[in-house]
């Protein structure tokens, strides 16, 4: 797991009668600031600057935000908007941070090491959650937390949210028993089956389909006796 420090952005109070548009243009974000127990603020950034904070803060590290070069607030990085045809950012929702309060966020999970049960038996990982929800003070947050699946050795092994590793001051609010990750059994030996299955049927409708075509040969050659004979008694009559 990784304990991450606190990052600063610069950010400017918004006026009521900024249009949207006109930030855009500009290359800023209009964000709100919110939270229990505070004002509403309207905020706009620089658009590069918050880039690179997100990137490396996400929304589980605490931003420190610098208003007009002065005031001070530890906020989450709650919401970011996208815009849905050109991904770029379009508007970002800050949460207020009360550094003696416990809050709540999402940590992802990073896997490491790699499975004797995908090495050895040809396995296939399956991770059934990237991240979990978790309870802390804001300055006990971490960044991520490391998952080891080298202890998946069988198909029968598995990890669950009570294996995960995380410090005392760290609450998973997750069910215990809820599976993080575990190896899957070869798709080719869960396909032997149905293969088999359908090589019989395949056969069965091969052995139909020649029976078809042997009873269809045969009315064919009956037709096909009468037709001659039938020639052989008109050209009977002919001669007579």
């Amino acid at each position: 797991m990784t304990h991450m420090d606190t990052v600063e952005l610069e950010v400017q109070t918004r006026g009521e009668g900024t249009k949207v548009s006109d930030l855009r243009a500009q290359n800023l974000i209009p964000a709100e600031y919110y939270g229990r127990g505070v004002e509403n603020k309207s905020m706009q950034m620089d658009y590069q600057s918050f880039r690179r904070v997100f990137r490396k803060a996400g929304g589980n590290t605490i931003i420190t935000l610098k208003i007009d070069g002065k005031d001070e607030i530890n906020v989450l990085a709650h919401e970011v908007q996208l815009d849905p045809i050109t991904d770029d950012i379009v508007h970002v929702d800050f949460a207020n941070v009360r550094m003696g309060e416990t809050l709540q966020t999402q940590v992802p999970l990073e896997f490491t090491g790699i499975a004797p049960a995908v090495k050895e038996l040809a396995g296939v990982l399956t991770t059934n959650t990237t991240e979990v929800n978790i309870k802390c003070l804001p300055k006990d947050l971490i960044h991520s937390i490391e998952v080891n699946i080298e202890s998946l050795v069988e198909f029968t092994d598995y990890i669950r949210v009570k294996d995960l590793i995380v410090p005392d001051t760290i609450e998973i609010l997750n069910d215990p028993e809820d599976v993080v990750a575990n190896v899957s059994a070869p798709r080719e030996e869960e396909e032997e089956v149905p293969v088999v299955v359908e090589g019989e049927e395949g056969a069965e409708g091969e052995e139909g389909a020649e029976g078809e075509e042997g009873a269809e040969g045969g009315e064919k050659k009956e037709g096909e006796e009468k037709k001659e004979g039938g020639g052989d008694e008109g050209g009977g009559e002919k001669k007579e």
